[in-house]
């Protein structure tokens, strides 16, 4: 009995120290998991001590092994600049902190960042850049104007007052939006315009808007973006017009059906109209036409300055669609203009009234060659238009 107690002693000691092993120096799991929580780490981008750098460069927050907490971002003066975070792309970890208002041009700016781990320990990140000061700032001129109606044949152009060096970093900002879906694309004409239009005439009735989101834009050579514009206007009614330099007849089309058959004179074999596609841009009641404006003297043997009525601009070459009462004899029979189509005066005034800026005059079977004017967009086959654009 004693034996057996003894035993029974001896088991219950062995017992009780196994129960009290992490109580006399072992390491709970508790304690094991908080000591190998990582700290969070914080990266800003732009780093510190970054210099030049755009307005709208967007301001990156990233976070490894914890939670983002408090974003700030003061200027040099301290002031705090109101701005919050908002979910990055996916492809990248990142937040991004979007200021209520644009950042400025040459000035510098302070980023404090705060994150936290599952221990709850914070980490904090701390960035000062500057932005650009630029040599220069640009806003370009924009057509058609804001909140006009054009008809189906005005394309978008945008002008710029100095060479654009990045084209495809300006043309990346310029987004064209319509109530009716197009396939439209940029192409330069040259380094200070470029013009938007779809493969075909833009559709009739349709809201078109264009954002130029420019502000913060490296242009190149020193020239940034001034602002962001944005500009809306209407496509209105399809006009098109085919003046047949052959036939002496003038099919106005409204939609798809012929309102009217006009006898007309294109052109003499001297001073032939263009061929193609031409745009109207300007309507005039009255208007003096002056041979000089394209380069051929008043007082030269073929030049002239005669008042018209009902003057319809299709050309800066000189080309109109006007009232001619002195050779309603030679209309629908022979071409004796300096390049325009005439017609009699009610003609012309029914085809004044009836027109718009961006409607279409095609004009063929003229002697003279292509049409040299600066809308000339539709003459440009569309494959070609295409490989005109700074992001092909």
């Amino acid at each position: 009995m004693r034996r057996t107690a003894a035993v029974i002693a001896a088991g219950a000691l062995v017992l009780l120290t196994g129960c009290n092993a992490d109580d006399k120096g072992g390491t709970s799991a508790q304690q094991t998991s908080a000591e190998q929580v990582a700290p969070a780490k914080v990266t800003l981008s732009p780093a510190d001590g970054a210099a030049d750098v755009g307005p709208s460069t967007p301001l990156e927050i990233t976070v490894a092994g914890g939670e983002l907490g408090d974003v700030t971002v003061v200027d040099a003066a301290g002031t705090s600049v109101p701005g919050k975070v908002e979910d990055g792309a996916e492809a990248t970890a990142a937040d991004v902190w979007v200021p209520e208002a644009p950042l400025a041009y040459g000035t510098t700016y302070t980023v404090n960042a705060t994150a936290t781990n599952k221990a709850d320990d914070e980490a904090t990140a701390k960035s000062t850049f500057t932005t650009v000061k630029p040599a220069s700032v640009s806003t370009p001129g924009i057509g058609p104007l804001a909140g006009t109606t054009v008809g189906v044949g005005m394309p978008i152009r945008v002008y710029f007052h100095d060479p654009v060096a990045d084209k495809a970093a300006v043309e990346g900002h310029l987004k064209v939006t319509s109530s009716t879906p197009t396939d439209g694309t940029w192409n330069w004409f040259g380094d200070k315009e470029v013009h938007f239009r779809p493969s075909k005439y833009w559709p009739a009735n349709t809201d078109v808007t264009l954002d130029a989101n420019l502000y913060g834009v490296n242009f190149g050579d020193g020239i940034w973006g001034e602002k962001n514009r944005s500009v809306s206007f209407h496509i209105g009614e399809r006009h098109v017009s085919v003046a047949d330099a052959s036939t002496h007849q003038m099919q106005v089309y409204d939609g798809d059906k012929v309102v009217q058959t006009f006898p007309i004179s294109a052109g003499s074999p001297d001073n032939p109209s263009y061929n193609g596609v031409h745009v109207v841009t300007e309507l005039n009641r009255n208007r003096v036409m002056d041979s000089s404006t394209y380069g051929v003297p008043v007082d030269s043997p073929h030049g002239y300055r005669t008042p018209v009525e009902y003057a319809v601009r299709i050309s800066n070459s000189g080309e109109f669609v006007h009232a001619a009462p002195w050779s309603v004899a030679q209309q629908g029979h022979s071409n004796v203009s300096h390049g325009c189509i005439n017609m009699s005066t009610d003609r012309a005034a029914w085809f004044f009234h009836f027109s718009q800026p961006g409607d279409i005059v095609e004009i063929k079977n003229s002697d003279g060659g292509p049409l040299h004017s600066d809308v000339y967009d539709w003459n440009i086959p569309w494959a070609k238009w295409q490989a005109g654009s700074a992001l092909k």
